[in-house]
């Protein structure tokens, strides 16, 4: 069977199509600072601790530093965490707030572990833009749980990351869970 293609839609080739239009803003960086020194007008990080916290995809808040899922993980349950404090680097942030991004980064770990069997980690920090900081005027660590085999060959092929969970589910499931663990 010879089917005509709608108008405009190109050649028929065979692939199926996985639309993903919210991506769109973040690859465009709608509303997304840019530079190392980004104004704290229009920081995402500065602006989300003012909503409450499933608005803002808040796990949970320290003294100064709060734990927020990623809103354009890697994998499920891509946290990061971010001082409330708007700076760039990490040498920033005083004795203080190093331990706190320690001890939340800890219990971030043993909470990925015990709800959603995590068998390992990726944490790390991209200072300044030059190493693929996506807003480099306000640090931030991400931590990205692994299971064995999470890479398959959806990113590989078809350049595409599926999710198993919508990033609300996983916040409500890890807020509650943050203070038990």
């Amino acid at each position: 069977m010879n089917e005509q293609a709608p108008e405009g839609s190109g050649v028929p080739d065979g692939y199926e199509r996985l639309w993903t239009p919210h991506r769109m803003a973040y690859i465009k960086g709608e509303g997304k600072p840019t530079g190392d020194d980004a104004d704290i007008e229009g920081c995402p990080f500065c602006e989300i601790p003012k909503l409450d916290d499933a608005d803002g995809l808040i796990v949970a808040r320290g003294q100064a530093l709060f734990v927020v899922m990623n809103k354009y993980p890697y994998n499920a349950g891509h946290l990061m965490v971010v001082p409330y404090r708007h700076v760039p680097d990490y040498t920033d942030l005083d004795a203080d707030e190093v331990a706190e991004m320690g001890s939340l980064t800890q219990h971030a770990i043993r909470l990925l572990r015990a709800n959603m069997g995590a068998h390992g980690f990726n944490i790390g920090m991209n200072l300044g833009q030059v190493a693929g900081a996506g807003i480099a005027g306000h640090l931030h660590q991400h931590i990205v749980p692994r299971w064995g085999g999470d890479a398959n060959f959806m990113p590989i092929i078809g350049r595409t990351k599926t999710l198993p969970q919508l990033l609300a589910d996983t916040r409500t499931e890890l807020a509650a869970a943050w203070g038990e663990s």
